[in-house]
This record gives structure tokens, sequence and C-alpha cells, in this order.
């Protein structure tokens, strides 16, 4: 595949590319975070692009920003000038594809990751400028957390009880809540709880928030 090389400081440096930060470091956090919610190896990404992502991505760098996040690469890395090639090395399989994402903001990707022809995780988020991003949906789940802080994803019965369990569970480890959502498919069906905390989560934590009845699945990505 024929590139063009850039410099790392025409991409996030003073000299940008595109207009703003949100086409290449948000882009690139965007994949980042969603690569530690996958949390399971996978050979193949497939990003769907919204509003200017979708027109200007070629040009602004958001493509190899996009491939350098899914990665593993920082914002600032400076591989990420390079990150087509070095997925080609490492047989990450990537793609871009337009789409119209109902209510979405203008610089929206949605990124579904695969093991082989297996489908591990559908993720969407935005880039919102200066760099900074939003997750909004999880394999179907709305939601919305911004990457900067250590985050806790619960899956849980929508039933009395839990989330007042969940806070004095981390309570007790001197974890401050910092922001929480709640949304579910219905009352008394199923429910996902995002939880943003000052202080990172410890595995001991992990265990007794997985111990809490009525707890389906948990994930935290310590930022």
């Amino acid at each position: 595949m024929d590139f063009v090389e850039y410099s790392i400081f025409s991409i996030l440096g003073p000299v940008m590319i595109g207009p703003s930060s949100s086409h290449t470091a948000g882009a690139a956090r965007l994949a980042r975070v969603a690569r530690s919610i996958v949390g399971k190896p996978y050979n193949k990404v497939e990003f769907y692009l919204h509003g200017s992502f979708a027109q200007t991505y070629k040009g602004h760098g958001t493509d190899r920003a996009l491939v350098a996040g899914a990665l593993g690469f920082n914002e600032s890395d400076d591989r990420l000038c390079t990150s087509f090639a070095i997925a080609d090395e490492m047989g990450l399989a990537y793609s871009f594809q337009p789409v119209e994402l109902e209510g979405a903001h203008e610089n929206t990707v949605m990124m579904k990751f695969y093991q082989d022809d297996k489908l591990l995780s559908t993720i969407t988020g935005s880039s919102i400028g200066g760099g900074n991003i939003i997750i909004t949906n999880i394999d179907g789940f709305d939601i919305q957390f911004s990457g900067k802080f250590t985050t806790i994803i619960l899956k849980h019965r929508d039933q009395k009880g839990i989330v007042g369990e969940v806070g004095t569970t981390l309570l007790a480890d001197r974890i401050n809540i910092a922001n929480m959502s709640l949304n579910r498919t219905g009352k008394g069906l199923e429910a996902t709880t995002i939880i943003e905390t000052d202080e990172p989560v410890s595995d001991h934590t992990i265990e007794l928030l997985k111990q809490i009845e009525g707890v389906l699945d948990i994930m935290v990505i310590n930022i």
C-alpha cells in the first residue's frame, strides 16, 4: 500500500495536518482506549467513520492515528506516522469505511475488533476536541465515559441494592467515585453501570465486585 511519510510534528505538534488534535491525537486515543476495553488478542479491526472523520480521514492522518491506537501506541508516539507498515508487519488487518451514525458527533468512529472471523467487540466513540474523547457505546449498550479516569464497566441484573453494594466495596478500598452512569435494557432486565474513579482499582477489589450477587460481568480499565 502506497502512503506518504509524515513527521510526527506535522501530525501532533504545533504544525498539524488537521484543523485540530481531534483528527489525530483524539483518534489515536479512541482506538487505544477501545483496545483496553476489548482486553483480548485480535488480528483485525474495522473502522467505520462518521461525519468529518469520514470526509477527511486520509488528509488529516486520522486513519494512521486509529491504527496506531489499535496497536497500543500512545498519541505522542513517533511510530504513529508509520502505523500502517507496523500493523502489516504484525499481522493486524485494518479497513476504513464511511458510515452514517444517527445523532453522533461529527468526529465519531465505530470500531469492530476480530480474532480471525470472530467478532470480539464493537466500540463507538467520539473525539470532541483537544485530544479529549468520549466512548459512547460498547456492544450495543449506550454509555458515556471519557477515558481520563480509571473506569469500571459493570454488567449486572437490574435489581435493588447492587449499585449501593458496589459503592460500599469501593469505599472500603478508599476509592473515590468521580462519575457514575447507569443504562438498562428494561426494568428488572440487564443493566450496565459505568463508574469512573480517582484511584486505580486493585485486583482484590475487582474480585470482591465480581462476588456481588447480580453482577454478571466486570471490566476495569486502569488509565
